[in-house]
C-alpha cells in the first residue's frame, strides 16, 4: 500500500475569506448552487466542478482542500 493521505475540503473558508457567495460562484463557474452548499461535506467531487471552481476562484488545488500526508508507508 501507499502513504496514508486525508485530504478535507475547504470551499466555504475561501469563499469566506474572499467574499464569494454561494450564488456568486455558481453564476462564476456553472456549478449548480447546491453542489457548492454540499462541497465540504462531500466526499467525492466531479473533477469538472472541481476545476470550475478553481478557475472561477482564482485558487489552486492546494487551496481548495486541506492535505495531510502522515508520511509513512501502510502495510
Amino acid at each position: 500500500m501507499g502513504k496514508r493521505i486525508n485530504v478535507r475540503p475547504r470551499l466555504k473558508e475561501l469563499m469566506k475569506a474572499d467574499g464569494w457567495t454561494q450564488t456568486r460562484l455558481s453564476e462564476a463557474s456553472g456549478v449548480p448552487q447546491g453542489s457548492i452548499s454540499r462541497f465540504d461535506t462531500n466526499s467525492r467531487h466531479e473533477d469538472w466542478q472541481v476545476v470550475a471552481i478553481m478557475k472561477a476562484g482564482g485558487w489552486k488545488y492546494e487551496d481548495l482542500f486541506e492535505i495531510e500526508d502522515e508520511g509513512k508507508d501502510e502495510k
